[in-house]
């Protein structure tokens, strides 16, 4: 989202692509702005913060590099939906969401009027639909934005060791403490916190997450005193925390301190127009800096019609793949999309594969019972969720990311087949 600040000339020229842009970019959140001047104009003097995009009438349609934050926008249809798509990520600086769905530009607009407040932010959303890139946003347009912004993973981290991270330990505290560390609330300190993953965090660490927001203060280990602090919080989570909380694996208290405004994130699949301006803004982040490039209608469609079970991650997998075959050609078309590797849900129809050396098969080999055994022991209780791995890590009482690399070990050991094929 930007403020529109178009040249001379530029309304009988290129009328309609500068209605659009009005239209879709217009709220002045941002601190910067974005020129748009025709080709055949003098280009306008700009600050360091402002993006130009200089737009022309071609018969081959790209986007060129003209330095930094300015960019060439050649087309030959206004009304196109990749003309259209080019202009938005043209428009945006580098980390800045990129939308043209409805759902998506209300609720970036419901972001900026948040990020104007103090209040704790929770994104929720799948994995991979740009949690992090939301959360910068709000940020940047807060009255924090010239200070820092500091983000941890709470995922797949020793509680001991996370607590160390966020609160700071004093020299000596514990065995290799060689030296004193501050600590990501302190490194943040008059500006954000973000906490991926918390969904992920120990119980016994949020209690004194709790405290921390409650007080606005912190205890490093190893000390007594507390130490105050100025940070706004802001939480992402890929998991259901309600249904977490009734497990008794999140503490509600935690959620309602958190949750004073939550905000959420579709699956890609369910914002199909955000598709092409993001895959326009993965071509200008991935591509090299010379030459000019663009996306095809074909390719533009493929795109649409993929069901995109990795969200924007996959998405940015996919462009960066499609450079690579594209080589020197220009234009990205159907044949360079190759999307990832399906990933098959594990549950009903899948069937424990026997272990094939013969020690195993005699019963001998006891570390391969225990594997076998585990691998069974997941995959019924799959079969007895119908296939969801969150529940069945719950009912394992295992992570679901710890479900995943169990699974991902089963299958490279050949512990795991598809009765039938694959599906």
């Amino acid at each position: 989202m930007a403020r529109i600040c178009a040249s001379k000339g530029l309304e009988k020229n290129h009328a309609s692509l500068l209605n659009y842009a009005q239209i879709m970019l217009e709220s002045g959140v941002d601190g910067g702005e974005v020129l748009l001047a025709g080709a055949e104009n003098d280009l306008p003097a700009r600050r360091r913060d402002d993006r130009l995009i200089v737009l022309e009438r071609g018969a081959l349609p790209q986007v060129r590099a003209l330095g930094a934050g300015a960019l060439r926008l050649t087309y030959t249809q206004a009304d196109c939906p990749a003309t259209r798509a080019a202009l938005l990520a043209c428009a945006a600086r580098p980390g800045q969401p990129v939308a043209a769905d409805s759902g998506s530009i209300a609720m970036l607009t419901l972001a900026a009027r948040v990020a104007a407040s103090e209040i704790p932010v929770l994104i929720e959303g799948p994995t991979g639909t740009g949690k992090e890139v939301l959360a910068r946003y709000i940020h940047n347009a807060s009255p924090r934005a010239a200070a820092p912004f500091v983000a941890l993973n709470c995922a797949a981290m020793p509680e001991a060791m996370l607590e160390a991270m966020l609160f700071g330990h004093r020299k000596g505290a514990f065995t290799g403490a060689t030296e004193a560390a501050e600590g990501f609330f302190r490194a943040a300190d008059g500006g954000t916190l973000l906490l991926d993953e918390l969904g992920e965090m120990p119980i016994g660490l949020q209690a004194k997450l709790l405290r921390a927001l409650q007080e606005g203060e912190v205890v490093p280990l190893g000390a007594t005193q507390p130490v105050k602090v100025d940070v706004r919080v802001i939480a992402c989570t890929n998991r259901d925390l309600a249904a977490e909380i009734a497990a008794g694996r999140f503490r509600e208290d935690l959620y309602y301190r958190l949750n004073v405004f939550p905000l959420r994130l579709d699956a890609l699949r369910v914002r199909p127009d955000d598709i092409a301006p993001l895959a326009f803004a993965m071509l200008l982040r991935h591509a090299p800096a010379t030459g000019a490039r663009w996306i095809g209608a074909d390719a533009l469609d493929k795109l649409r019609s993929h069901a995109w079970p990795g969200n924007v991650r996959e998405l940015e997998n996919v462009i960066r793949r499609a450079l690579l075959l594209a080589g020197e050609e220009p234009t990205l078309n159907a044949a360079h999309i190759v999307f990832d590797s399906a990933v098959r849900p594990v549950g009903a129809g899948d069937t424990l594969v026997a272990a094939v050396t013969p020690a195993a098969s005699d019963g001998r080999n006891l570390s391969a019972i225990v594997r076998r055994s585990e691998a069974q022991v997941i995959l019924d209780t799959l079969d007895q969720h119908g296939g969801n791995r969150l529940a069945t890590a719950a009912a394992l009482g295992i992570s679901e990311r710890t479900l995943r690399y169990r699974l991902a070990s089963m299958r490279e050991a050949g512990l795991v087949a598809a009765a039938g094929g694959a599906r």
